[in-house]
């Protein structure tokens, strides 16, 4: 059977993406800078995943109360954050965030869903801090929000279809927690 894929069909998409591809440093827009704030940093990336993560063990109501819980408060304290408002310790409070969502994680730890979206919630406060503070100076503001809001949600999608694809195998969750969980500490530790 021969393909009917010629490698030269992929040039009119490549030089169609070159202007993303061409953004430097400083110069990009708000929304793309927002997508790539949570990926870029482990420390965002490991934080998201966990939530979904953990919100699958919980399950029930909590698989979207959970998210939805650190999406809202994540915004508020980025809005602030956007403002001039730094909370203090934001650094400690994300590594915290590693360190106590990875061990839940680890140990599979149940709670009511509103008593799980209480605990994420808090550390939305320190994650969705640093996102507004750290907002380049030349991008929108709600474009940045917007981007770093679908980047969360996304990630909190792929937590919760780990948990999912990885049900039958718990031991390698909590194994992931533990992992999770070093790294905080790890974090902390620095």
């Amino acid at each position: 059977m021969r393909s009917t894929f010629n490698r030269w069909s992929i040039v009119p998409f490549t030089l169609a993406a070159s202007g993303i591809a061409s953004a430097h440093p400083g110069h990009a827009d708000g929304l793309l800078s927002g997508l790539a704030h949570p990926l870029l940093g482990a420390d965002h990336l490991l934080a998201m995943v966990a939530v979904g993560l953990w919100a699958y063990q919980l399950g029930g109501r909590a698989r979207w109360q959970v998210p939805a819980s650190f999406v809202a408060l994540m915004s508020v304290a980025a809005i602030a954050g956007m403002n001039g408002f730094a909370l203090p310790l934001v650094e400690s409070g994300i590594a915290a965030s590693l360190l106590v969502l990875g061990l839940l994680i680890a140990f599979s730890v149940r709670t009511g869903p509103a008593f799980g979206a209480g605990i994420v919630a808090l550390f939305a406060l320190f994650h969705g801090g640093a996102h507004g503070i750290e907002m380049p100076l030349n991008a929108t503001a709600w474009q940045y929000g917007l981007g770093f809001v679908l980047a969360t949600v996304a990630l909190h999608g792929v937590g919760l279809m780990l948990g999912k694809g990885l049900a039958r195998h718990g031991w390698m969750v909590r194994a992931g927690g533990m992992a999770i969980a070093a790294s905080g500490a790890w974090l902390m530790a620095a």
